[in-house]
């Protein structure tokens, strides 16, 4: 799950795993795998960090036994 930020500045969190594409039109929308777009103050880059910092979570957490 990363955090992120509506252009309203309201907060939510997003399973990252139902992100299908994101893009920059100039707003950064988010596609997910069941048709919803999601339109967040993050930048592509920002988004693309916190994914890998999630699944980094992820992946150390399975390691750990």
């Amino acid at each position: 799950m990363i955090k992120l930020t509506r252009l309203n500045g309201s907060e939510f969190v997003l399973n990252c795993e139902l992100i299908e594409t994101v893009e920059s039109t100039p707003d950064t929308v988010i596609s997910t795998i069941n048709g919803k777009k999601l339109v967040v103050a993050e930048t592509i880059e920002e988004i693309v960090e916190r994914v890998i910092q999630y699944k980094g979570k992820i992946n150390l957490a399975g390691k750990i036994t």
